[in-house]
């Protein structure tokens, strides 16, 4: 229910106007988190449908990011607070006739009459049961409410990602479907992690980035790498690469719907595939040595950035023996699997770091989302290691390989043929 009600005949046209204008100065002020949407346009550009507006931040600083939807196409663009706002309210009444604003505690509406006169309605928003729905999309919200600035690497109003499966429309806009919640987290925490090895690396300067996208699937990490280095200003060049034919053919059919530029994807093998150019290899669940494999294709493509989720760890397991003093802890298998694991990319960052890269491993989402949740992230250096350091990290892996009595690791034998 509406607790209040500003009418033509309580209060002059521009009152109401400027009413709107100030609740939602007031909860930028207070650094609420907001939606706005403006539809009903009438009149100009016959193909204009809506115009939202949301906050975003750039490089440390809060904007204002408009996105006009047209019929075929949407236009993104951002502005300071100053210029937003007086763009914003250039619109009220013409040729926007609705605006729906709705913020951490109200939901206010402004509506235009055919005389155009507005009418400001505010409503408090009170607390509703919770659908199981909603509880499953819970986590995000909360993580929104408690530190927005993490949850805009990407905008979820950009219709590829209804396209995708990630949101849906309600009440006027693109929503997170709730099922996709931790998803989204997921994509998000990957392009925020990506964003500082982006920062550290000379590509942080390049006009251009050239991302290739092993096991790209459905494409959500693929094309959330190609809005990110979008809204950086970059030309990106973003290819995914997937065995499955109907995932490339969907994924492709995206791209072209909404005109995304410099996004393609093809059929292919890590372990046959070679791009003409590699600034950024991922490669997320990468099954057993196939990691190993894309690993050396990045090192081979000297790549700047190097990203991978490795899992199935098979290759070291069968020749690991257990030294004296540890076999009363290996006696047992999932011990055993787990120290596997740690020798595979623990030997695989080594050999990274002897190449040449500033090298990490770490978990970059919790269990609870995925149990697939290792990071190996790679950076190259402006300067090599010296010879007498990498000399060092080879008998390092060496010495390693003799205490478990490994045979073979498929990243060092890639790299010596």
């Amino acid at each position: 229910m509406f607790t209040d009600l500003i009418s033509p005949s309580a209060a002059a046209p521009q009152d109401a106007v400027a009413r709107f204008m100030h609740l939602l100065q007031l909860a930028w002020s207070q650094q609420q988190g907001f939606k706005l949407s403006l539809s009903k346009p009438q009149g100009g550009d016959a193909d204009l449908e809506r115009l939202m507006l949301r906050e975003v931040m750039l490089r440390g600083e809060r904007m204002l990011c408009f996105l006009w939807r047209y019929k075929t196409r949407d236009v993104t663009k951002n502005h300071s607070p100053e210029e937003g706002l007086a763009l914003l309210q250039a619109q009220l009444g013409h040729p926007f006739q609705n605006a729906h604003l709705l913020t951490d505690t109200q939901d206010v509406q402004l509506a235009f009459s055919r005389k155009g006169r507005p009418t400001l309605r505010v409503g408090k928003l009170k607390s509703a049961p919770v659908s199981a729905d909603a509880k499953a999309g819970a986590e995000e919200g909360a993580a929104a409410s408690h530190d927005r600035a993490k949850q805009r690497h990407l905008d979820l109003q950009q219709p590829y990602w209804a396209s995708l499966g990630i949101s849906h429309e309600a009440r006027g806009e693109q929503q997170l479907v709730p099922a996709m919640s931790r998803k989204w987290k997921q994509i998000n925490k990957f392009i925020e992690i990506f964003g500082g090895a982006l920062q550290s690396s000379v590509l942080a300067d390049s006009p251009d980035v050239h991302v290739a996208d092993f096991g790209s699937g459905k494409g959500y990490l693929t094309v959330a790498m190609h809005e990110h280095l979008r809204s950086l200003g970059k030309q990106p060049q973003v290819l995914g690469v997937e065995l499955r034919t109907d995932m490339v053919e969907l994924c492709n059919g995206v791209a072209q719907q909404h005109g995304l530029a410099g996004l393609r994807f093809d059929q292919g093998d890590v372990r046959e595939y070679q791009p003409e150019r590699l600034d950024v290899m991922i490669a997320l669940h990468a099954c057993d040595i196939a990691t190993d494999f894309a690993i050396h294709l990045g090192l081979r493509a000297k790549a700047q950035i190097i990203m991978c989720s490795p899992c199935c760890h098979k290759q070291l397991r069968p020749q690991m023996q257990s030294p004296a003093l540890l076999k009363p802890l290996l006696q047992h298998g999932i011990h055993m699997g787990q120290e596997a694991e740690m020798i595979t990319d623990g030997l695989r960052a080594l050999l990274l770091e002897a190449e040449g890269y500033d090298t990490q491993v770490f978990e970059f989402v919790s269990l609870e989302h995925t149990s697939k949740n290792k990071m190996i992230l790679a950076v190259r250096r402006a300067q090599p290691h010296s010879e007498a350091r990498r000399a060092q990290i080879m008998a390092q892996i060496e010495e390693i390989k003799r205490f478990y009595g490994i045979r073979e690791q498929a990243l060092q034998s890639l790299l010596a043929a």
